[in-house]
């Protein structure tokens, strides 16, 4: 089992159910983990929750 199975793993509204390629990611109260929802064999990453902010904020163009 891996070690974050237990974490609750949601994908972007903006990502269709047509099995668009898109990531996944989970909270927990240390990090922000994220992982490939085509490849869910492949192992996941975490970054730091600012790491994650800074990062969503340049994409989103804030």
């Amino acid at each position: 089992m891996s070690t974050t199975e237990y974490l609750g793993w949601f994908k972007s509204s903006y990502s269709g159910s047509e099995g668009d390629n898109c990531i996944e990611v989970a909270l927990d109260a240390e990090a922000v983990h994220v992982r490939d929802s085509k490849d869910l064999d492949r192992d996941s990453f975490a970054v730091a929750p600012g790491a994650w902010a800074a990062f969503a904020a340049h994409v989103s163009g804030a």
